[in-house]
């Protein structure tokens, strides 16, 4: 018999979409279209019309929630107050209080980065300053739309302690808020830091975690093969399971979120059969999407969703609705 909380956060999933074969998550928004985690990209990700609101947050030093990919401000997407971009990375989000955060400019991607190459039709929106989640949620009031979830994101590293508030603090803060908004029958919460989402459980069991994997050479936070437990799994470790589905039911998660070069049919597989939902990220290319539904994924996290909406139409899947709004 499942716990009563596990339960209840599958049917809030279900019951938001009953019709929709694929949880289609518009990333940072849209960003791919709009510059990310910023209103201008979730409006954008709204208007397309997407299940799921993907974002990052962080929390400031005088404890406001704010949506931010980055602990640090990213030089390739940050201005400061006299329009020049940042030499390299800067302050901490939660070194800086709110009003201080809203001196930065990120509404463009710096010319000539790696960054600005991947994104060419990500249109800029000079001016744009890094949102507050309530921001965000006034936002999706408006549009009208009362469908749209949120997956929530904590930035948050056990090998940066110093950058962001201890696991405890940073859920509660962030769970406070949701309720506060009225918004905890619409969100998940996800992290690569497990720590957090184990607090979520506690404190929160009627919101659903999403553990995030990643077993790549750019970042891993299993660490399958490497001799030292992972800091990252709060003591979930792959050598006790062998296997990151297990790890992730036996932490109590009901949806696993693994990038997608590490997603196989016999994975998703293992996932199903424990109960455990897939959500893949970060997939824009139609064919690569295309693969993932054959694998029989629930959901994919797309920079595109414009993209991933054609692909889901020619094959007669249900569509999210649009909901166009101005931010």
């Amino acid at each position: 018999m499942k716990p009563l909380w596990e339960i209840l956060g599958i049917v809030c999933i279900l019951v938001a979409h009953p019709a929709l074969a694929l949880d289609l998550q518009g990333h940072r928004g849209a960003r791919g279209l709009a510059p990310e985690n910023t209103l201008s990209a979730f409006a954008t990700a709204l208007s397309l019309g997407v299940t799921t609101l993907e974002l990052d947050t962080g929390i400031t030093k005088d404890g406001v929630v704010v949506i931010s990919h980055n602990t640090t401000l990213n030089p390739d997407i940050t201005r400061d107050s006299a329009g020049t971009w940042l030499g390299g990375p800067g302050p901490a989000i939660h070194a800086l209080t709110f009003p201080e955060l809203q001196q930065y400019d990120v509404g463009r991607i710096k010319p000539g980065t790696d960054y600005a190459k991947q994104f060419p039709e990500q249109q800029a929106v000079d001016g744009t300053r890094i949102p507050r989640l309530a921001d965000l949620f006034a936002l999706v009031k408006q549009s009208g739309n009362e469908q749209v979830r949120f997956n929530i994101e904590t930035k948050i590293s056990p090998l940066e302690p110093g950058l962001a508030p201890h696991p405890e603090t940073f859920a509660t803060t962030l769970v406070d808020l949701i309720r506060q908004e009225g918004m905890a029958p619409r969100v998940t919460i996800q992290s690569f830091g497990w720590r957090t989402l184990q607090s979520v459980q506690r404190i929160a069991p009627e919101m659903p975690t999403v553990y995030l994997s990643v077993q790549q050479r750019f970042f891993d936070n299993i660490g399958a093969d490497k001799n030292a437990d992972s800091l990252w799994t709060a003591g979930f470790q792959y050598k006790d399971y062998r296997s990151v589905v297990k790890m992730v039911k036996a932490a109590g998660g009901t949806i696993w979120s693994p990038f997608v070069g590490d997603v196989t049919k016999f994975k998703v597989k293992e996932a199903h059969a424990l109960g455990i939902r897939v959500v893949v990220w970060t997939v824009n290319e139609a064919p690569q999407i295309g693969t993932l539904l054959d694998l029989g994924v629930d959901g994919i996290i797309s920079d595109r969703p414009d993209v991933a909406r054609q692909v889901l139409e020619k094959r007669g899947l249900a569509l999210p609705p649009a909901t166009p709004v101005t931010p």
